[in-house]
């Protein structure tokens, strides 16, 4: 064969050198088990934790009671605690008590109903409550005073609706919770861990493909067939791809199936934008390992640059607009923000065009980016 045909071969896109390729990573995932265990075992593993061990609704929260008074009053008052799913309430009879109880995290309040409670009840002044909250965990403690005011306001119109009095209250508000009306923090957080699953799959397999080649020595006898560029990245990327879209589909699953999370979206729509983000990840991954040889670095970086963002910059578990406006500006580079924002959307609220089309634009923009990337860093030499 002449070096001008070989030229020529090497210049055009070819389809059986393509599968040939496709084959060939196909058998190395084949292989090497870990692949199939990230794709396959990892999500279920993660999900399973997240879906039952992981919740931040606040439920059974340890409640001290010191009632100093015998009155009927009172206790009327803590049996709506002691019938609440929200409180698991321990009863001391001194403030010292329940303070040490406190002291050794046993509980993490105390609601102190001291002994004039019933007078200055009756006599329309404020009965004297004191409540004392464990305030390590802040987002906890903010919860259990809003729980616990909420309870006192219902039992003071039950106490005036059965003294056929009126409660004069400044704003009386009638509130509908939309989306997750069950305020079930799985619904929420089991969607957005699909994003974070597809993360590590697309991204950190991926971002050493190539590296592995250089390290097994393999490389040098890639680079001197016919094969062209375009075929070596296709040939890497699509099995990834089919890897990576599989364990979308079981996660998505077992999120409708095990958990019973909602899905009012369209399954095609959630198909169509999770391909998008899996080739973002797939170019990112990619782009990380043509840049360096070693597997171990490859992969670190990869950790560093695409998986600890999607889990604590997507908008996963922390609200990104709580964060420092520098943070969220950084956060628009962290293509699982758009993922997130896409799947809980189908999840919980459906096809929400305002907010899918402008993310799947974002997703696409940063898969050419990628891609463009790659091209440039991918040469047939050896330097």
């Amino acid at each position: 064969m002449t070096d001008n045909k070989i030229q020529s071969e090497t210049k055009s896109f070819n389809l059986q050198r393509l599968s040939g390729m496709i084959r060939k990573e196909s058998l190395q995932i084949v292989r090497d088990p870990s692949s199939i265990a990230i794709a396959f075992v990892l999500p279920v593993i993660l999900l399973l934790l997240f879906g039952y061990g992981v919740s931040l609704d606040a439920k059974q929260i340890p409640i001290g009671f010191v009632i100093e008074t015998s009155d009927t009053q009172p206790q009327s008052f803590e049996s709506l605690f002691k019938h609440s799913d929200y409180f698991s309430p321990s009863y001391y009879s001194t403030i010292h008590d329940a303070k040490q109880a406190m002291d050794k995290r046993q509980i993490s309040s105390i609601l102190w109903l001291k002994n004039n409670f019933t007078e200055q009840l009756m006599s329309g002044g404020n009965a004297p409550i004191e409540l004392i909250v464990n305030g390590v965990d802040a987002n906890q403690a903010r919860i259990t005073e809003g729980y616990i005011q909420a309870v006192w306001q219902i039992w003071l119109k039950n106490k005036a609706i059965q003294n056929k009095q009126i409660m004069t209250i400044p704003v009386d508000m009638d509130y509908r919770i939309w989306f997750n009306s069950a305020l079930k923090s799985r619904n929420y957080l089991v969607p957005g861990l699909i994003a974070v699953i597809m993360t590590l799959i697309g991204a950190m397999l991926t971002a050493m493909v190539v590296s592995r080649e250089w390290e097994r020595g393999t490389m040098e006898a890639i680079l001197v067939t016919p094969i062209h560029i375009s075929e070596f990245i296709l040939g890497k990327l699509i099995p990834y791809f089919i890897l990576g879209m599989g364990g979308m589909l079981l996660s998505v699953a077992m999120a409708y199936w095990l958990f019973d999370v909602p899905f009012r979206g369209s399954f095609w729509v959630l198909f169509v934008a999770s391909a998008l983000f899996m080739l973002t990840c797939l170019g990112m991954g990619l782009l990380i390992s043509t840049t360096t040889r070693s597997q171990f670095v490859a992969g670190e970086i990869s950790i560093l640059v695409s998986f600890l963002p999607a889990f604590i910059l997507s908008g996963f578990i922390f609200d990104i607009n709580s964060m420092p406006t520098v943070i969220q500006w950084i956060t628009y580079l962290v293509p699982a923000r758009y993922y997130v924002d896409i799947i809980q959307s189908i999840f919980l609220a459906g096809n929400v065009w305002s907010i899918i089309l402008i993310n799947c634009a974002y997703l696409i923009l940063m898969s050419i980016i990628f891609f463009t990337l790659i091209v440039k860093k991918s040469h047939k030499r050896l330097e």
